[in-house]
């Protein structure tokens, strides 16, 4: 049976599914729509997405795309391990600001789900890392947008140094959270 475990900010879940192994390998069920309705996640995925870090330390992140291309995240490793983030965007949220994170790796076999109004970005942990997710939304260039993964008021734990990070451009430049408007509303 799956495990579910909240992670203290609001629509913010660790998943564990099963993982059936013998001497042949395992099987797993790593997105169950029916078992997961049962924990009050229900989530239509459109798109899945693959990343592979060469080394340790790439961080990817914070990103998300503003309304109505929102996207609800479901994030796991496939090879190689991650520090993973979500961060509350939504003004008027009494945990906007507010971040939680989680080591998610192969040998874990966990997963996070990051709902829509939260900005979402890991650092690799160890070289040659895989990362999969499932998105609820196409990709949208004009609503993609991201925010500093080492914003002082944020004050992110990461567990890698900025000085050993390494970056895209786009992050590098990205603003901080006080400095955009997300688009994003607590209801």
């Amino acid at each position: 049976m799956v495990e579910v475990r909240n992670l203290g900010l609001d629509g913010v879940f660790e998943i564990r599914p099963p993982k059936f192994e013998d001497e042949r390998g395992f099987f797993s069920e790593t997105w169950n729509a029916e078992q997961l309705e049962r924990f009050g996640l229900s989530v239509d995925f459109v798109q899945d997405n693959h990343s592979f870090s060469r080394k340790r330390g790439v961080m990817r992140g914070l990103h998300f795309q503003t309304p109505p291309f929102a996207q609800d995240k479901l994030v796991r490793v496939l090879r190689g391990s991650v520090f993973d983030v979500a961060v509350d965007i939504r003004s008027g949220s009494p945990t906007f600001g507010r971040w939680v994170g989680i080591t998610l790796s192969d040998k874990e076999w966990n997963q996070i789900l990051v709902p829509k109004g939260f900005a979402h970005g890991f650092v690799t942990l160890e070289p040659d890392t895989e990362v999969v997710y499932k998105v609820s939304a196409q990709y949208s260039q004009p609503h993609d947008r991201s925010i500093r993964f080492d914003d002082p008021a944020l004050a992110i734990d990461w567990p890698v140094p900025a000085a050993d990070m390494k970056l895209s451009a786009k992050d590098a430049a990205a603003p901080n959270l006080a400095d955009i408007e997300t688009g994003f509303a607590y209801s």
